[in-house]
């Protein structure tokens, strides 16, 4: 273990979940932290997002099988994923090592690493989640994964023993239990699978305002800039420059999400870092009140109680960083939200689009830079962020005090591509 960096300043860029959670227990380590954004605390991809907790999140995009079905959902506009076509030759790169990543043996690694860094979600939350206030927009109620037809369930069942091997509690369901569970849904599920330990927030937007709240009433700095640049000297970072103004930076910490691929390159580490376009909307009057979140397998989308409303959160589109939204994604998911629950009042709706940082192998980064150890990363969470950001935010704090984190960072690093 290296030694520890003891700075006076810590900068975290970044102010979602996972830059939010870092700053917060690096301030608990007596560190001065300032979080710097173009967007108040949780207005980027974690504004919107399906809210779920889940420890037992093991499943890397790139799983078997998966490829086969992409020409299929490129086919179908309802499917859950979506290509712009001018996009293609930017998109292709990270396509091809998509397609690598499915290799078994790299989903054996990949879903171990996952399942390390999503295990102890809950508890590495609890300490912020009491300090700030929050622990009453965190439930663990579980989330329920259905099934329209028995063959997609038998197609699953590769998952399902791999979350077993890992620890992972699972029920399976017939039909006649699934709406014992959630009335609610209609009955055309014959499947599903029950994930007791799974959990959700209630608003994540909220959540990284109530943490970020926290952080500030314990010292903690958070200030609204745009990130335009950073000099780097011979040892490291020296400052930002921003649209307002200059600040000098001691240990730079690089939370900000889809954008962070550009930040990461000036300290020579390039990663195929994508953003998954995903899409919500959000119905504030449902008429019908699922008790946990509820996944459609086949379609790939959530849908979750919150205080909002009932949220549908889902698919994936390739258009980069800076092609306007495509609502009619969020219409397609309220469409499919209507054959799930027959009784859904959808009168009052609101419609989001944020970017997901996604790496091919669905795994982020997180750890030192190579050439610069004043430089730590944490992004490219991709869907998993509220799962990832506890235990990436405490790994961060413990390489900055000189302390060996509890979870191998070695299926993290940045230079693994």
């Amino acid at each position: 273990m290296r030694p520890p960096i003891s700075p006076s300043r810590v900068t975290v860029i970044g102010a979602g979940i996972v830059g939010t959670v870092a700053a917060s227990y690096l301030l608990r380590d007596g560190h001065k932290v300032t979080v710097i954004d173009r967007v108040p605390p949780g207005e980027g991809c974690s504004f919107g997002n399906a809210g779920c907790i889940s420890p037992g999140s093991m499943a890397p995009l790139a799983g078997p099988g998966v490829l086969w079905q992409v020409p299929g959902w490129l086919r179908d506009p309802l499917g859950p994923l979506a290509l712009r076509w001018a996009y293609l030759p930017r998109a292709l790169p990270w396509l091809l090592r998509f397609a690598r990543a499915g290799r078994p043996k790299q989903v054996e690694r990949d879903s171990a690493a996952l399942r390390a860094l999503h295990r102890d979600a809950f508890e590495n939350y609890a300490p912020l989640l009491k300090a700030a206030g929050a622990e009453n927009l965190v439930r663990r109620h579980g989330q329920l994964y259905v099934y329209s037809t028995a063959q997609a369930f038998r197609r699953d069942a590769a998952d399902r023993a791999r979350r077993r091997a890992l620890g992972i509690a699972i029920e399976e369901l017939e039909r006649s239990q699934i709406r014992q569970i959630e009335p609610a849904l209609a009955p055309i599920f014959a499947r599903a699978v029950h994930l007791p330990e799974h959990g959700h927030t209630l608003d994540p937007w909220r959540l990284v305002q109530r943490l970020a709240e926290g952080f500030q009433r314990d010292g903690g700095t958070v200030l609204r800039r745009e990130v335009r640049d950073v000099e780097v000297g011979p040892n490291g970072p020296r400052r930002l420059s921003t649209d307002q103004d200059d600040i000098e930076v001691e240990t730079l910490v690089i939370a900000a999400g889809a954008w962070s691929g550009r930040l990461a390159a000036r300290f020579g580490d390039r990663v195929p870092l994508e953003s998954h376009r995903g899409y919500h909307v959000t119905v504030s009057e449902p008429g019908v009140a699922p008790r946990m979140p509820v996944m459609w397998a086949e379609r790939k989308f959530m849908m979750t109680p919150m205080q909002p409303g009932l949220r549908f959160a889902g698919t994936v589109e390739f258009a980069g960083l800076e092609a306007p939204p495509d609502y009619r994604r969020a219409r397609v998911l309220l469409k499919q939200g209507k054959e799930v629950f027959p009784d859904l009042n959808a009168g009052s709706v609101s419609e989001w689009m944020g970017h997901r940082p996604c790496l091919p192998d669905s795994l982020p980064v997180i750890g030192r830079s190579p050439g610069f150890d004043s430089v730590l990363y944490a992004f490219g969470h991709g869907h998993t962020g509220l799962s990832g950001a506890p235990t990436t935010g405490r790994a961060v704090a413990d390489l900055v005090a000189g302390r060996t984190p509890p979870l191998d960072l070695t299926p993290y690093r940045v230079d693994r591509f």
